[in-house]
């Protein structure tokens, strides 16, 4: 192999595809754990948010010691806290444990961004959107399976547990290999000399109007397609009249169009296309296809949908906004991670409480709640776009200048 990192590149997508797994655990298994936690839908639902309060908590302050002590402490206790939360899951009998181990899966989520986005930007420095835009292709590879996996215990009568167990199993298999592999210099050990040296021409620096824009886009993005991730089956079922069956596959054939998604993008991102002009058209897709489903909300429609929307928000376009981000701090890629997904926290933790309300009401008008949000994350990626065009106008008239 060329780059020694490659090995610790596969061990840190692993834990990926188990994370995958571990954001709709809880949402595909809900009527087991509404019975052994004595509560409703809605309850599910409000220790589900339990995971963005968590990963919050810890995010932003992970990231920036993530940069000083190094990623791969932060890498194994993530894997140690998702461990804990796969098993503590089972074990509780009311919402109160529930939510505390929900919380400490947040918190696992956190760490693994902190140690491993930059780990990746570091080690595979010529091509970091690659690299992190492949994290989704492992995330949506273990949401594709745990449907399947959860279709046969139903199909074979077997306890829901299993699927706890058998994603700690994955993980627990991933940290003992993670153990032996090396890691990338990161900047607390190799870059603090080097900051006093002249800025080299092109880098872009990040103002406030841009930490805000990306910072709301981190929020945006996330919201779109967790929200999707979490009422997708109960929408196709409640509201498009599928099965139970049919509609929890539905998150496999969304799955299906990120992995397509992720294919597509990555080489593009690496020779031919802009990441701010994928930006914009994978979150104008997002829109159009919400606008869609919602006005016709027929099962052939939601099954279109499903792999439409899997494909435009679910397909790599967070991890693009990242890396425009972190290009922006290039001494603190931990730090942009923590404030960039932060943001996502906030939405994964706002998102399940707003929508437990509104279900409530109807379960369709969630997904017209998520047109709005989409409407919304389509003209703040038009206004990035246009400022990240802008500021390369200006790179290539001074450098023409001075010339």
């Amino acid at each position: 192999m060329k780059n020694r990192y490659f090995p610790t590149a596969v061990g840190l997508y692993f834990n990926y595809f188990v994370h995958g797994m571990g954001v709709i655990l809880m949402s595909l298994n809900m009527s087991s754990l509404e019975q052994q936690w004595h509560t409703s839908a809605a309850g599910v639902s409000i220790v589900i948010s339990s995971l963005g309060i968590g990963r919050l908590s810890v995010l932003l302050i992970a990231g920036m010691l993530s940069d000083r002590f190094g990623r791969r402490p932060f890498i194994i206790l993530g894997t140690a806290s998702y461990l804990i939360f796969f098993i503590g899951i089972l074990y509780a009998q009311t919402i109160f444990v529930a939510y505390a181990c929900g919380f400490l899966a947040g918190m696992a989520n956190s760490f693994l961004d902190a140690g491993t986005y930059p780990s990746l930007m570091e080690a595979f420095p010529r091509s970091p959107s690659t690299a992190n835009i492949l994290i989704k292709a492992f995330v949506s590879g273990g949401q594709f399976l745990l449907p399947i996996i959860i279709s046969l215990l139903v199909w074979a009568n077997m306890w829901f547990g299993w699927s706890f167990l058998l994603a700690g199993a994955i993980m627990l298999i991933n940290a003992l290999f993670l153990l032996r592999c090396p890691f990338p210099p990161y900047p607390g050990r190799i870059l603090k000399p080097k900051i006093s040296q002249a800025p080299v021409t092109g880098v872009h620096h990040c103002s406030l109007i841009d930490l805000i824009s990306y910072t709301l886009y981190g929020y945006i993005s996330m919201a779109t397609f967790y929200l999707i991730s979490q009422w997708l089956a109960q929408y196709g079922q409640f509201v498009a009249g599928m099965s139970y069956t049919q509609s929890i596959k539905l998150l496999s054939i969304y799955t299906c169009g990120s992995l397509l998604c992720v294919f597509i993008t990555a080489p593009l991102v690496r020779k031919t296309i802009r990441s701010t002009t994928l930006l914009m058209f994978y979150t104008f897709i997002s829109f159009i296809a919400l606008l869609t489903v919602c006005l016709h909300p027929q099962a052939y429609v939601v099954m279109i949908f499903a792999f439409v929307i899997g494909f435009s928000s679910a397909g790599g376009v967070v991890q693009i906004g990242l890396t425009l981000m972190a290009a922006r701090f290039p001494q603190e890629k931990g730090k942009a991670t923590g404030i960039y997904y932060s943001a996502g926290s906030i939405a994964t933790f706002t998102i399940p409480l707003i929508t437990a309300r509104i279900s409530e009401m109807s379960i369709a008008h969630i997904m017209w709640f998520d047109t709005g949000i989409a409407a919304a994350g389509f003209l703040l990626a038009l206004f990035i776009g246009y400022r990240s065009r802008a500021e390369s106008q200006h790179h290539a008239e001074a450098a023409s200048t001075a010339q």
